[in-house]
């Protein structure tokens, strides 16, 4: 009896569906900025069982699942629906059978206790509701073994943006808001403050690593406009502000970030990230 061939021997791709085209486009280069991070340190071996705490549209956890290969199980759990069903659609035309996607939120799992050898999540500490619960969740599904592989952007993240938003702050003498923008800079995540969270909810940081990106415009206006910017950062912007303020002080702000663009030849984000690996104890 003649051994069933591997499935890359006969794979193919119709570059003219609409559903392949599609799903070319993996993920975000917002999400790729901390997941390349993390798919260079992530362990990576035979017979794991994985969960990706918030995979979104299903990376890293598709990614993951290819690089571990047959013999692992990636689980993905998202509360985004919709998320979930374009992640389903990568799934079927990339043939990946060894994942599991579910509607789930961190802080209340529905698997078992101690099931996973490794516990990822990409940017997902800035994102859960309630960062211990989700914590001590994955310490509950983790096996006494277990790793957990985190990623984040860190304080200091935008800081050139930020540094012209207090400054335009203070033009329009808006002590209120000025002391509303410090405030959003500071919740941002610390090694040391991870650190603290991760002992407080039974695990123990066995590795950092590091890495400062950086996102680059042409200038003030470029940003604003950006869609990921206008999706993921500008409520948050606007929020510092009262609804009356808003058109004001973001028009200032863009002006002088074109401003600030012109005298330093673009404008160029820093972007602190990183890679944070912990072991489960207790």
């Amino acid at each position: 009896m003649m051994p069933e061939q591997p499935e890359y021997l006969s794979f193919q791709a119709d570059l003219n569906d609409p559903d392949v085209v599609s799903a070319y486009d993996e993920l975000p280069l917002w999400s790729a900025l901390a997941g390349s991070l993390l798919l260079k340190h992530v362990p990576l071996q035979r017979h794991l069982q994985v969960l990706d705490v918030g995979c979104g549209t299903g990376f890293p956890a598709l990614e993951l699942a290819q690089r571990l290969g047959s013999t692992c199980t990636v689980y993905g759990i998202d509360p985004w629906e919709a998320a979930l069903q374009r992640a389903q659609l990568k799934m079927r035309l990339w043939n990946v059978s060894n994942v599991r996607l579910s509607l789930q939120s961190a802080e209340a799992m529905s698997f078992p206790d101690g099931q996973f050898d490794l516990i990822i999540s990409n940017l997902g500490i800035n994102n859960f509701s309630h960062p211990e619960a989700a914590l001590r969740e994955c310490w509950r599904v983790a096996k006494p073994t277990a790793k957990l592989a985190l990623t984040t952007n860190l304080q200091g993240h935008m800081v050139e943006f930020y540094e012209v938003y207090a400054t335009t702050l203070q033009e329009l003498d808006l002590s209120q808001a000025v002391a509303a923008l410090d405030a959003h800079i500071h919740h941002r995540a610390t090694v040391e403050g991870l650190r603290q969270l991760l002992e407080l909810t039974g695990f123990a940081i066995i590795k950092v690593q590091e890495e400062t990106a950086t996102m680059r415009f042409a200038d003030g206006s470029a940003l604003l406009n950006h869609y990921f910017i206008k999706l993921a950062f500008l409520d948050s912007w606007k929020g510092i502000l009262n609804p009356a303020e808003q058109a004001a002080v973001l028009t200032r702000l863009e002006t002088n970030l074109n401003l600030y663009a012109e005298w330093h030849g673009e404008l160029a984000l820093t972007i602190p990230l990183a890679y944070v690996e912990a072991e489960k104890v207790g």
